[in-house]
């Protein structure tokens, strides 16, 4: 009988210090390397869709207090820093509101200027070359049919990426010309007509110690009308041709 009790004990021990091991290790994972993220609105089409999920690197940008969870550890700036590059998506705490995530692309860095005129975007006074290439049509939740444009832009010729525009008159196509702030960042969605992003002074420029990661990879990705955990509605809903798609 002794013995059998202490043989339990030390099942249980064995158990507790596995799990305890398993825990360190998924939060130095998760703290260090990547972070799962999902998508949540269609802010960032046609980038990224609503019910993709996708790993952020958390050592892009090097480290903060929001790369760790709950923010526990009291580090006022970043280190082992590495500047993001204009057009990355990124995924960052929302300026005033550090509880909410936010994934957007990277329009302006420290020092530049950002303007939208009649739909087009500056940087730097310069014009940011865009080509049309696609049109196309949704019907929105109250009937309304709405025209959508796809463009291919080019940041300042460092990276290509898709936006889509349903006009160039919208309420953001026309704005003053932002100058972003020594140690912040200018970001915008890609679904330009339906983004809050910088533009908007409830986001405005996002300090450098907000930024979370770099968006990577897709690993799973379905189109919206399932939950996560409704895996006997996989097979028709999961968009296989976007799992392991690499992030532009």
């Amino acid at each position: 009988m002794t013995k059998t009790k202490h043989k339990n004990n030390n099942s249980f021990y064995e158990l507790i210090k596995t799990l305890f091991y398993a825990g360190t290790i998924a939060v130095l994972f998760r703290s260090i390397l990547f972070e799962p993220f999902n998508i949540p609105s269609g802010s960032m089409i046609p980038s990224l869709l609503v019910g993709d999920y996708l790993f952020v690197s958390k050592y892009s940008y090097g480290y903060s207090r929001y790369s760790f969870p709950f923010g526990i550890l009291p580090i006022k700036d970043r280190f082992i820093y590495d500047v993001p590059q204009r057009g990355d998506i990124i995924v960052f705490r929302k300026p005033g509101d550090e509880k909410v995530d936010y994934i957007k692309r990277l329009i302006g860095l420290p020092g530049d200027t950002v303007q939208l005129v009649d739909g087009r975007l500056y940087v730097n006074d310069k014009l940011v070359n865009r080509k049309k290439t696609n049109i196309g049509q949704i019907t929105k939740s109250d009937g309304t049919i709405l025209n959508l444009v796809e463009y291919e832009e080019n940041s300042l010729n460092t990276k290509s990426y898709k936006i889509i525009e349903s006009s160039d008159d919208d309420f953001f196509d026309n704005t003053i010309k932002f100058t972003v702030p020594k140690d912040k960042f200018f970001f915008m969605g890609d679904n330009r007509d339906n983004s809050k992003d910088s533009r908007a002074s409830e986001v405005g420029f996002v300090p450098k110690i907000n930024l979370i990661g770099k968006a990577q990879i897709i690993f799973f990705s379905h189109n919206g009308s399932a939950r996560f955990y409704e895996f006997w509605k996989w097979h028709n809903l999961i968009r296989f041709s976007r799992i392991g798609k690499k992030i532009e």
